[in-house]
């Protein structure tokens, strides 16, 4: 359980994650590729697109931090930390991405990083197969709006569209490994509330 002492470290990772640059340990799925030509609604439209995949990984740091500073078992804890870290790289690629087009990023991102960090504190309270269960299940329910944004995004957009495919993976790999460590299934009314909340996270973040 958590402590004085790790509440600090999680306030500082929230500020670090809020207000400092993100940093990617791997290569930039996007290294290379050449910038496509898009017209100004194409451009305003991937810039809206990747600020809401910014804001669900400012979400996802604050639910795996959340998660990790209530879960019980210390291997539970190790692999949540483990793929926050993999999250912060996707705040890199996103932001960088969002910047290279013109775009800003959200304005409301406090509000959701302290919001899903209460979430996320909560579910690891519930107990670590329910604290499994929702990583699981949240990073399913983002894995199918990766997808959707890969059918909007434009597809001379090769840029765009590799990170959102990496990210994609890395993901689907997560839910995955909750599973593994024994995640239950959630019941279909929490499932239902989850994709309200998210729905209410997107359409916000895509105007700014």
């Amino acid at each position: 359980m958590f402590n004085l002492d790790s509440v600090i470290i999680e306030f500082d990772k929230g500020l670090r994650t809020l207000f400092s640059e993100a940093h990617s340990a791997r290569p930039y799925p996007d290294a290379g590729l050449p910038e496509a030509g898009l017209s100004e609604s194409e451009k305003k439209k991937t810039v809206a697109l990747m600020r809401i995949n910014h804001c669900g990984e400012i979400c996802a740091q604050a639910l795996y931090q959340g998660q990790a500073l209530t879960a019980r078992d210390p291997q539970v804890q190790q692999k949540l930390e483990q793929a926050a870290q993999e999250e912060t790289e996707h705040l890199a690629w996103t932001a960088q991405r969002v910047h290279e087009l013109g775009g800003h990023l959200s304005v409301l991102n406090p509000l959701w990083y302290s919001s899903s960090l209460a979430i996320g504190a909560f579910a690891g309270l519930l107990g670590d197969k329910w604290n499994l269960g929702f990583l699981a299940e949240t990073e399913r329910q983002v894995g199918v709006h990766l997808q959707s944004h890969l059918a909007e995004l434009p597809p001379q957009d090769q840029k765009s569209r590799a990170v959102v495919q990496q990210m994609y993976v890395d993901e689907t790999q997560h839910s995955d490994m909750a599973v593994q460590l024994g995640g239950a299934e959630l019941p279909l009314p929490v499932k239902l509330a989850m994709q309200f909340s998210g729905k209410v996270m997107t359409r916000t973040a895509y105007w700014g």
